[in-house]
């Protein structure tokens, strides 16, 4: 049965990966970027069915989350399903990553409350606006006979627990997310909506690529006794079976999925 997926973040990297593991399902899936149409395009062109679209939209702006979402459902005819992934996107990233550095000693103070305000804003409050919305969807438009009412993953991070020394914002912002996830996944489920949060640890992605190929390189990769970091496509696999009617009983949980680089 087909159907609705809407994918934040998905131009590139974890999002892109995801989006095209729903699409080989026989999903039809919204493609959403902030800005870079042009790569969610290229992005929608490899995706396999019909059905399929791109929306754009900034999650630190509130004012314009419900009108996405209304977007998104128009194009997919309902979102059945949500994976909130998308993540801050910085020029000057930290260590490779799409994060935003302020390391304390080093960081003025108005600089550390730009970071927060800009992090939190898109990494937490956009994920859980743009959850309200669909949801209240998901429970005002009927599903497809013998279809569920929802699912909705969280991307998170190993770094809610790890700690984030030099983002200390970032991962700050994973662990709310988990804790509003578990929060939506009590408040959901008797609607039939299923709630899931994911932790990934360092995944080689585009963005990561310099980092993993420089001197720190082998550091990162020896974090985890597979010697080695997980890869987009293995998170979106993951993603999309926590979006399955196979995974309903796993609603309320946070996945570690780090490669025993991080045991809690």
């Amino acid at each position: 049965m087909s159907r609705g997926v809407l994918v934040t973040g998905a131009s590139r990297g974890v999002g892109a990966e995801v989006a095209k593991v729903f699409a080989a399902s026989g999903d039809r899936v919204v493609v959403h970027c902030r800005g870079a149409v042009d790569k969610a395009e290229k992005v929608l062109a490899e995706l396999p069915g019909e059905g399929h679209a791109v929306v754009s939209g900034d999650l630190g702006d509130p004012a314009g989350i419900p009108a996405l979402v209304e977007e998104s459902a128009a194009k997919l005819g309902r979102i059945d399903v949500l994976v909130n992934n998308a993540a801050l996107f910085v020029d000057d990233p930290a260590a490779g990553s799409r994060r935003i550095a302020h390391p304390l000693a080093e960081t003025s103070y108005d600089a550390w409350v730009s970071a927060w305000r800009r992090t939190l804003a898109v990494n937490l409050e956009g994920a859980a606006h743009l959850t309200w919305c669909v949801a209240r969807q998901m429970l005002d438009v009927a599903p497809a006979d013998g279809a569920r009412r929802g699912a909705i993953v969280n991307v998170g991070s190993r770094g809610a627990y790890r700690g984030e020394p030099d983002v200390p914002a970032y991962g700050a912002s994973k662990a709310g997310l988990h804790a509003f996830g578990q929060s939506m996944a009590i408040a959901l489920a008797p609607h039939d909506i299923t709630v899931t949060s994911i932790a990934p640890g360092f995944i080689a992605t585009e963005m990561t690529a310099e980092g993993l190929s420089g001197p720190g390189g082998d550091a990162i990769r020896a974090q985890s006794p597979f010697n080695r970091v997980t890869t987009a496509a293995e998170v979106a696999a993951a993603v999309h079976w926590l979006a399955s009617p196979e995974a309903t009983w796993s609603t309320g949980a946070v996945l570690d999925f780090n490669g025993a680089s991080y045991l809690r």
